[in-house]
């Protein structure tokens, strides 16, 4: 059960007095791209913030990446931008170790004037699609991946990223050692101080591992029998690595393709599916994947194409997709292949699950895994086919059932029949109208080589 609102303010207490250097802070959201947006209250103020919640424009969910407005639906200038409540998110209080100035964050939830759950707010929609499943009497068991860089905030000529300095040094990282120990080791305090605020978070992480570029680093979170939490504790997760960052001197960036000539990051999905008595429903026994498995991988891969425009939600997401680089191009499974949408690792039948690996990190955490367990959902409920395990290399050529262009990828989000059960009548409609307007800007922009190309070609 929720907790009450008493509750919260003891909770508030608590902190302040566990915490009497506190001196301010931070409520925030992800929104539609992921950002990070709130506001900073003096400490006093988190009993009152903790109890009565604070307002927010209901447009906050319709920003483009750069936070403008665009009016989607009549949604902003036209509605006369009216306020909805955002409320904490029990659990989240805590200590920011990487904050300059002793601070606190909580992170929100929003809901309507009347109570009810902001249709618009991706985090009430991942909590639809889990209830979805819930009335089949199963629950979602999920943990995130995610990959990202270290660069140098100092920018290379363009205002293109580099690698930064390794610690002590003048040398920048200039290695593609994948799993290589010494990159660890060179960057080790600063992955350290990641894994301690995580602790401080009550976000639990697992394994750290250097990837296939020069600052390249992938730190997993553990599985968590709570969708929700899971894709909270992604969020979290996410500002603390930029946090502690920026206190070692560098910039962390979970930019899906920073550079064009190295590998691209990704946001990994695991999620297993659990029955009332606590069996995962996806152990086949004797065989290596029960029905419900793959009826569960056929409704994602079913899915697939309609939600891309979430999985891939920038002009910068859809440059990781190339062929032979371990990054799914095809809508394909197979057991303990990289190279498919979908994976299925080793391990024993009571951990069989399905590891989704189409999403970039710039990935808004709740959509990605909605997006997944509204395939799961349909694959179970219409007992869909995945067809068979890919053999080899899946990887070699695009799938043209899937949208490897922003344009194609909203078009299809928009079209989409089936999407809107799960996300909501208005929603799919309401993302493209905001990302269309994204682009529309973006492309409007000149770019140095539009000038190098065409300036002298009259």
């Amino acid at each position: 059960m929720p907790d009450g609102q008493s509750d919260l303010g003891a909770r508030a207490s608590a902190f302040l007095s566990q915490h009497p250097d506190i001196k301010a802070i931070d409520a925030f959201f992800a929104d539609l791209s992921g950002v990070e947006r709130g506001k900073r209250y003096p400490a006093e103020d988190l009993p009152k913030l903790m109890t009565a919640g604070v307002a927010f424009p209901a447009s906050v969910f319709l920003l483009d990446t750069m936070g403008r407005s665009h009016d989607p639906g009549g949604k902003g200038f036209s509605d006369g931008d009216p306020d909805v409540i955002a409320r904490v998110i029990p659990g989240t209080l805590a200590p920011m170790p990487w904050a300059d100035l002793p601070q606190g964050q909580v992170l929100l939830s929003f809901e309507t004037q009347e109570g009810a759950p902001l249709a618009v707010d991706p985090r009430n929609i991942l909590a639809k699609v889990a209830g979805m499943l819930g009335e089949l009497g199963l629950r979602p068991v999920v943990a995130f991946e995610l990959e990202f860089y270290l660069i140098d905030p100092e920018r290379a000529q363009g205002r293109a990223p580099q690698p930064p300095l390794l610690p002590g040094s003048q040398k920048r990282d200039d290695t593609t050692q994948v799993y290589g120990m010494s990159q660890v080791d060179a960057f080790g305090r600063l992955l350290q101080d990641v894994i301690e605020a995580c602790e401080a978070q009550d976000i639990p992480t697992g394994a750290i591992s250097a990837e296939y570029a020069p600052g390249q680093f992938e730190i997993n979170l553990r599985h968590v029998a709570d969708p929700l939490k899971a894709a909270d504790d992604c969020v979290l997760f996410k500002r603390a690595v930029k946090g502690v960052a920026r206190r070692h001197g560098v910039q962390a960036t979970f930019m899906a393709k920073p550079y064009p000539e190295e590998a691209g990051s990704g946001l990994h999905l695991h999620v297993s599916l659990l029955d009332a008595e606590g069996r995962n429903v996806f152990d086949g026994g004797a065989e290596p994947a029960s029905k419900t498995l793959l009826h569960a991988m056929g409704g994602v891969l079913d899915l697939l194409p309609d939600c891309m425009a979430v999985l891939a939600p920038n002009v910068n997401s859809y440059r990781r997709y190339e062929p032979n680089i371990f990054v799914p191009i095809t809508r394909s499974w197979a057991f303990e292949n990289r190279s498919t949408a979908l994976r299925v690792p080793i391990g024993p039948g009571d951990a069989r699950r399905i590891e989704h690996r189409m999403a970039g990190a710039d990935a808004n955490p709740y959509l990605a895994l909605a997006s997944m367990l509204a395939g799961i959902h349909n694959g179970i409920v219409n007992e869909i086919d995945p067809g068979a395990p890919h053999e080899g290399n899946a990887g070699t050529g695009f799938d043209a059932g899937l949208p490897m262009r922003p344009r194609r990828a909203l078009e299809l989000m928009a079209a989409s029949k089936t999407l809107p059960r799960y996300f909501g009548e208005d929603y799919p409609k309401l993302y493209t109208a905001c990302k269309e307007a994204e682009y529309d800007e973006f492309e409007w922009l000149i770019s140095p080589h539009e000038y190098d190309w065409y300036l002298q070609s009259d």
